[in-house]
């Protein structure tokens, strides 16, 4: 059994306002009801904190199999529970790609031995070579969650529509890495005042820009559910607005770091901010901003991507693209998007919880008698230093920073998986 006492509710399933205790058991909750005279002994003292749903990231690599030295499924979960998420969905691009069976069973496995609920997708297509496609649907009925080529981008236009058709049979969704590569000359870095610096070409934003138009227009015409990934650029967002209009299954995710951050991160902090695709412009940033308040952007994943300190450490020009972000996410997308004005935490918490969930067809289920105990407990006001991370790695410009909105708790099957003591 366990208790929680006098908790701001913030839940957009169920919109409760005000403060409540929550009573749970075996994983499930059993009582929500207004909070009344003092704390159970053995309660969690929830006065001054909000509890919401747990988070959801929809983009998650965990380096496993294959590259254990950067990351695994268990130190990968444990990045999660800290930063509130009790669900997370694997990307496919590990070595071997999970393009199979067995891969994807090893991996699920793995995941139901951790704390938190870990899913996976399933690659499109067989070695993520873009040429031929994967058995999606015997890797459906294995428990591929959706599917994607993540990492790299799936140029050949009928494999990309054969793909389509088949996930929207199935009724699964696609998320697709949206970059030509055939104009892209030095990736991870925009071309522009970052590509200046390094006296490099780089990475233009027409390469993210003439996918997304290209990618969108196929995936109206055959209906599919489609995530555009971690979006960068202001033309990106305006395709994606256009197509909302016209379908409800086009979504768009956007990571904590492209919201707060610009191309003179890479300047100040090298690799540590390179990343695929760019951080970009204050231009960018501000339209990445106006999507998410007028809900053409409607998803925060983090993308989180560990690397060890020796690849990132190489060259600018060598070192691999991306960084974390479980444990930061919460902190550095509430400054931006809440703390900033941009928009109510409610709507940020849905970000997290109501809309990953739908793109996926996971129930929601709100904070409500009868429903698991996924939970996350959070300080809206707290500060505190990033010193120190769970993961293997620690590529991120965020270390030593202070932050602003704290995970206090993480309750994922009805058991404490994260306490910050």
């Amino acid at each position: 059994m366990l208790k929680i006492y006098n908790a701001k509710i913030v839940d957009p399933v169920t919109k409760l306002k005000g403060n409540y205790d929550v009573e749970i058991d075996k994983g499930i909750i059993m009582k929500v009801v207004p909070t009344e005279g003092n704390p159970e002994e053995g309660a969690i003292d929830a006065t001054g904190l909000c509890l919401s749903p747990g988070f959801l990231d929809v983009h998650v690599h965990f380096r496993d199999p294959g590259q254990t030295h950067k990351e695994d499924i268990y130190t990968g979960a444990k990045c999660a529970a800290r930063g509130g998420f009790t669900d997370v969905v694997m990307m496919a691009n590990t070595k071997p790609a999970i393009d199979n069976v067995e891969t994807l069973e090893y991996v699920l496995k793995k995941g139901a031995e951790t704390a938190i609920n870990v899913h996976s997708c399933g690659s499109v297509t067989k070695n993520l070579d873009g040429r031929e496609l994967t058995d999606m649907a015997t890797l459906k009925e294995h428990g591929a969650a959706g599917f994607t080529d993540d990492g790299i981008p799936l140029m050949n236009t009928d494999v990309l529509r054969s793909a389509f058709e088949k996930a929207a049979e199935l009724n699964v969704p696609i998320s697709l890495h949206e970059e030509d590569k055939g104009i892209i000359k030095e990736n991870g870095i925009n071309h522009g005042a970052a590509s200046d610096y390094y006296e490099i070409y780089g990475s233009p934003r027409e390469a993210e820009a003439r996918m997304i138009a290209r990618d969108l227009k196929i995936a109206l015409e055959t209906g599919v559910t489609l995530d555009v990934q971690h979006i960068s650029t202001k033309e990106g967002v305006e395709y994606v607005r256009q197509a909302r209009r016209h379908s409800d299954k086009i979504y768009a995710e956007v990571t904590p770091h492209h919201l707060s951050l610009t191309e003179d991160a890479v300047i100040a902090y090298g690799s540590n901010a390179k990343m695929n695709p760019p951080l970009r412009t204050k231009r960018d940033r501000a339209a990445l901003i106006e999507g998410v308040k007028d809900g053409t952007i409607s998803i925060i994943a983090t993308d989180h991507a560990p690397h060890s300190p020796e690849e990132k450490g190489k060259d600018i020009l060598l070192a691999p693209s991306g960084i974390i972000g479980l444990e930061t996410a919460f902190s550095i997308a509430y400054k931006a998007l809440v703390l900033s004005g941009a928009i109510t935490l409610e709507k940020f918490i849905a970000m997290l919880t109501v809309n990953p969930r739908k793109l996926y067809g996971f129930k929601n289920y709100g904070i409500s008698k009868g429903a698991p105990a996924d939970l996350v407990l959070f300080s809206e006001k707290e500060k505190w230093v990033y010193s120190e991370s769970l993961s293997k790695s620690v590529n991120t410009p965020f270390l030593g920073d202070t932050l602003t909105g704290k995970i206090k708790y993480t309750i994922c099957k009805g058991e404490i998986v994260y306490a910050d003591m």
